[in-house]
């Protein structure tokens, strides 16, 4: 039976992780229709917030009321952490504006160092072996993922830029969404979550968007974005991460890296080439090393 629990966990962590890799090169894809990034983020962002809010409606209708309800205290909060998803979504698709998918992803994945560093400065203590030689093996990875030692490829440095920002909201995003207000329903965190990243997003949108707002958005790439940025993953997410724990779920995850990889190659023709692999490749590598627990696995 618990056996049987993982593998349903470890199937829908790697769904959700497969949904979330489609993301970035849908957007690419918008762009392409002239699509801005302030319409893009805030399509996604609304039907979204509608979708999690029917999913809500769904859940206290099932329930019939008895699942625990976030207090004013647990809603600041998680509209509070809800800042830096937006600030994530806002950075992510401002990089993916002017460089390849296949390196968006690879710097959004920075966040495997970050995270060690954000932990250490929490915790003031010095990481483990474990992690210290998983961020080397990053850290190579990257360079030989983006290319850095082949001249060839031009990044430019604003996607460089933003796409390590939102490795960096990202980062805050994840050890938010894992201590804040545990004790209410998924359905309910993601709601507040969008709701505080929708902030973030509209403000970014009035700031930026010079040209009357494309409504068609909302029907053509809206809904697309919303499922697979907003709604599926975190749902799928959420359900998975309990029954493989974060060891395994975050092995799983890691399926988003070449997932992401994979569609920029097939709907948007990104050259990848065997150098990049092998470093998207060292990149999982070190996510498996770092949640490992090798001390268990001896045993």
């Amino acid at each position: 039976m618990v056996k049987n629990n993982v593998l349903k966990g470890v199937f829908l962590v790697g769904l959700g992780a497969t949904t979330y890799g489609m993301l970035a090169t849908f957007v690419k894809m918008a762009y392409t229709e002239n699509y801005t990034t302030a319409e893009v983020t805030t399509s996604q962002f609304i039907l979204g917030i509608i979708g999690i809010l029917l999913i809500n409606l769904f859940q206290k209708i099932k329930n019939k009321n008895t699942a625990t309800k976030a207090s004013s205290r647990n809603i600041f909060q998680l509209m509070l952490a809800g800042t830096s998803l937006g600030m994530t979504s806002v950075f992510y698709y401002l990089a993916v504006k002017y460089i390849p998918v296949s390196i968006g992803i690879v710097l959004l994945m920075q966040t495997v160092w970050m995270g060690v560093l954000l932990e250490m400065i929490l915790e003031k203590k010095l990481p483990s072996k474990q992690k210290v030689i998983s961020v080397f093996i990053v850290l190579i990875g990257t360079v030989l993922a983006t290319n850095l030692i082949n001249n060839e490829i031009q990044l430019d440095w604003h996607g460089i830029m933003w796409g390590m920002l939102a490795a960096a909201s990202f980062t805050t995003t994840m050890f938010t969404a894992n201590s804040v207000a545990t004790n209410i329903s998924s359905a309910q965190r993601s709601l507040y979550m969008l709701l505080g990243g929708a902030i973030i997003v509209f403000g970014f949108s009035i700031a930026t968007q010079v040209t009357p707002f494309n409504y068609a958005i909302f029907a053509k790439w809206g809904i697309i974005l919303a499922l697979f940025g907003t709604i599926i993953p975190p749902m799928l997410m959420n359900a998975g991460f309990p029954l493989t724990g974060i060891g395994l779920g975050s092995i799983v995850s890691a399926l988003e890296l070449p997932v992401s990889v994979m569609m920029a190659y097939v709907l948007l023709n990104e050259d990848v080439n065997i150098t990049q692999w092998l470093g998207i490749l060292l990149i999982i590598i070190a996510i498996v090393i770092m949640n490992i627990n090798w001390k268990k696995s001896k045993n």
